[in-house]
């Protein structure tokens, strides 16, 4: 029987796993929405433009075969472990313990801090509505009311993420049609002679010029950022019905579904913008394009729309940090009170309510934190986790830890392989940039140092970190089941067999790869 049939009796305790609410049409829903296209469109496509020019299609277009490669990585990881702690929860098992920890620590840094950058947006869009309202307290209240969706039922959550993707992706399609509907230059032209403004990103007047392949090449690395989230439908694993395949399937279509909800509109700008000297040197583009094409009143109606896209990510962002704090708390990370804390799950709806309610706390705080800090401590975390999951899928296939996947990639070791190749390039670009680039990547090793004196000073010696999967989960599929250390140590209630917060099944399946 599926763990989401069975109902306890009204005196048998608070449940112990996440009730499985989703299919995978479900899942998708939310994972379109952590993407969030529209928003992508709107804020991270004008910086590829400024920097690529015209060229911005060849970025995107090679963004694209890069999350096609990452996707696949994805897909057979998550069909292996398709466990609410995601990205660190299948390191952990193919990789090694402390790769995983290190991961981890990485994970619950920039999580908490990319749903304010995101919240930061909503001022920019709402301000149409509220002149004059501090971005920080729009996007602190923005994060507080997602949060509180997100503490509802995850088929809730689900439908509201779907009725405001919907609006998203009308908006994204109005873009389109305003491009499409007055094109003012070949397609051709985009693929054969892309230009750039001559004075550089920002323009300065200096009228245009070829756009040469270096150019592209760096504003690729940006476009990878905004098709990023295709990868979290492995987050909702544990809610998700036949997740093992379910989720590979949700992974690949969001991919898809993404890639052709940014790339289409772009292209649209490109070709119908009335002036591209104009369009580059502008500091709102989208805007600037909506509003020469359709009206000042029809960019009004896209800017709120927008604003419900960012509100929409917010939501999906902080349903799947909870449970990425949910999940560290079932394996036992921190103190054994703030362990049951994060792991409690709400009577009624099934959800991590106390990791959820913590998530949007943090990440209100840091709102206020400035802005530029938060890009940096950001930046390139992602890369980090790009990297470890493509050294996972390798591991896994060579030492077994994934031989129970449902879902193997086509053309192995080709995806995982091709795709290290382009994020070295994107280290690369980030190393050459000493305004945010190479600042984040100094901190971003200097966060996973810290979390690697975590895992030495205090883990290892309480025992060991022992890696759970879902309590009672019959709905997924057996792999290795090896714990990953010796023992737990006396302060850790995390041990060997079920505990009293564990039901029957919470064993490790754990890491088994090399250390």
């Amino acid at each position: 029987m599926a763990a989401s049939t069975v109902r306890p009796d009204a005196g048998a305790g608070p449940p112990s796993a996440l009730r499985r609410g989703l299919r995978t049409f479900g899942t998708l829903l939310i994972v379109l929405s952590a993407t969030t296209p529209a928003s992508s469109v709107f804020v991270i496509a004008p910086g590829v433009i400024g920097q690529a020019g015209t060229g911005a299609f060849w970025s995107f277009a090679a963004a694209a075969l890069v999350g096609v490669l990452m996707a696949f990585v994805y897909a057979e990881l998550a069909s292996a472990y398709p466990l609410t702690g995601g990205e660190y929860a299948i390191v952990g098992r193919t990789l090694g313990t402390l790769p995983g920890f290190v991961l981890l620590g990485l994970l619950l840094v920039t999580q908490v801090l990319i749903v304010a950058v995101i919240a930061l947006g909503a001022g920019t869009y709402l301000g149409v509505l509220v002149h004059g309202a501090d971005p920080r307290v729009v996007a602190a209240v923005t994060i507080v009311a997602a949060t509180v969706v997100a503490v509802l039922d995850i088929k809730v959550n689900a439908l509201v993420t779907g009725v405001f993707l919907a609006i998203e992706m009308a908006a994204l399609g109005v873009l389109a049609g305003l491009g499409f509907g007055h094109v003012e230059r070949p397609f051709t032209d985009l693929l054969a002679h892309p230009v750039v403004a001559a004075g550089g990103s920002g323009g300065g007047g200096g009228g245009l010029t070829a756009a040469s392949a270096g150019l592209i090449g760096a504003a690729t690395a940006v476009a990878i950022f905004a098709y990023n989230g295709y990868g979290s439908a492995v987050y909702f694993g544990e809610e998700t019905h036949d997740a093992h395949r379910s989720i590979a399937r949700a992974i690949l279509w969001a991919l898809g579904i993404t890639v052709a909800a940014e790339l289409v509109p772009v292209t649209a700008v490109l070709l119908g913008a009335p002036d591209l000297g104009g369009l580059f040197a502008s500091s709102n583009m989208i805007g600037d394009f909506v509003t020469a094409r359709g009206g000042s009143a029809l960019d009004t109606a896209l800017s709120l729309a927008i604003a419900l896209a960012i509100l929409n990510a917010v939501i999906a962002i902080v349903l799947l940090t909870a449970r990425l704090l949910f999940s560290s708390g079932r394996d036992g990370t921190w103190s054994p009170r703030v362990d049951r804390g994060l792991r409690a799950i709400h009577p009624r709806f099934g959800t991590p309510w106390v990791a959820t309610v913590l998530t949007g706390a943090l990440s209100a705080a840091a709102c206020f934190v400035p802005e530029r800090f938060l890009l940096v401590v950001t930046g390139t975390s992602l890369v980090v986790v790009y990297g470890a999951l493509c050294l996972a899928v390798l591991a896994g296939r060579r030492n077994g830890t994934t031989a129970h996947a449902a879902y193997r990639m086509p053309w192995f070791p080709l995806a995982p392989v091709a795709a290290l190749a382009a994020l070295g390039y994107v280290i690369y670009q980030n190393a050459r940039d000493p305004a945010v680039g190479r600042p984040s990547l100094l901190v971003t090793a200097l966060v996973m140092a810290v979390a690697a004196a975590y895992f030495v000073l205090v883990l290892r010696r309480r025992g060991g970190w022992v890696l759970k999967d879902a309590p009672g989960d019959g709905d997924a599929p057996g792999g290795p089941s090896a714990e990953s250390n010796p023992g737990p140590g006396p302060d850790s209630d995390s041990g060997p067999g079920p505990g009293p917060d564990s039901g029957p099944g919470s064993g490790s399946a754990s890491g088994t790869g090399p250390r």
